[in-house]
């Protein structure tokens, strides 16, 4: 099977190709870097069943030879990054999406959308379900992702029902590991990158909101499941797990001797107040439920944090 991965830089790109090598795959990672990371692919560099090409998906895509299966994971995913190319997201969102729907049907492949709990927005119900519709702001500043998002998932859909074309959408909720870029917006680099540089971690609002954090691995291991799958509506992939803001603050802040205290700054506009899948679906139909514990999966990744911090000072 060869696959083309869009966003293969990425921080789940990456591990996604890493998934595929193993299980046999050839991978075309496919990245304009705009987010994305070469570096991330760097120990791919000698494998022969890998290539890299820097490409923008929202551009016409030529590829030549078979291609079995194009996962779709372009995107910047990060509220600094969205809010920063919000024009770019709406493309890769829509414009990238079709292309690479086209590129599917053209070569005979499957497709996979990696789309998002945004989709979802402030939700008004948790856990949150697939049955559920969402409550998103459509004209806010974090719209330029939600509604990308969103309008990928129905297009998807429209390519699976009016040209038969075998597609899968997974939602993707908070997940964390190593190849995240430190302080890129989201909560643990944020922390960690404002620990290591001997700044108090900050908390948006009264901390109370909540979210879920599922390690990479397991992640990617629900979406291949996924994408082997005869399921083609929306499916989360998360760790329902839940916790505060405020907690997991404090539970970065516990692995930093001489943290400083935790300082609270004003909630970004529509910025949810809860985010916790309900994974019910994916336990039915792909047997698949997170098995890396927190205290685990962060052991894992501050030492990736802590090794990447220490070669950029001394770089510096």
């Amino acid at each position: 099977m060869r696959a083309v991965v869009t966003g293969g830089a990425g921080f789940l790109g990456s591990h996604l190709c890493d998934h595929l090598l193993a299980v046999g795959w050839e991978v075309l990672a496919l990245d304009n870097l705009i987010t994305g990371d070469e570096d991330n692919l760097g120990h791919l560099g000698r494998n022969p069943k890998f290539r890299f090409e820097r490409k923008d998906v929202t551009e016409s895509i030529r590829i030549e030879g078979e291609v079995g299966y194009v996962f779709h994971l372009a995107s910047p995913a990060s509220p600094p990054d969205y809010l920063r190319f919000p024009v770019e997201t709406l493309k890769v969102g829509s414009i990238a999406t079709m292309n690479t729907l086209e590129l599917a049907e053209a070569k005979g492949a499957k497709f996979l959308l990696a789309s998002t709990s945004e989709c979802y927005g402030d939700p008004d119900v948790s856990p949150q379900s697939e049955s559920y519709w969402g409550r998103v702001n459509p004209v806010g500043p974090r719209s330029v992702y939600d509604e990308a998002k969103r309008f990928a998932e129905a297009i998807t859909m429209a390519y699976h029902r009016h040209h038969g074309l075998d597609t899968h959408i997974v939602r993707i909720f908070n997940t964390y590991g190593p190849r995240m870029r430190l302080n890129d917006g989201r909560a643990l680099p944020n922390f960690v990158f404002q620990a290591l540089s001997g700044q108090p971690l900050t908390v948006y609002g009264d901390g109370k909101q909540t979210r879920s954090f599922c390690y990479v691995s397991d992640l990617i291991e629900g979406i291949y499941r996924l994408s082997q799958s005869d399921e083609h509506f929306p499916t989360n992939i998360g760790n329902p797990t839940e916790l505060t803001i405020y907690e997991f603050a404090e539970r970065i802040r516990s692995y930093f001797p001489n943290a400083l205290p935790i300082v609270h700054e004003p909630l970004p506009e529509d910025d949810p107040k809860q985010r916790r899948p309900d994974i019910t679906k994916a336990k039915r139909l792909l047997g698949w439920e997170p098995k890396v514990s927190l205290e685990e999966g962060l052991k894992y990744t501050l030492d990736y944090f802590k090794e990447k911090f220490a070669r950029s000072t001394v770089a510096r």
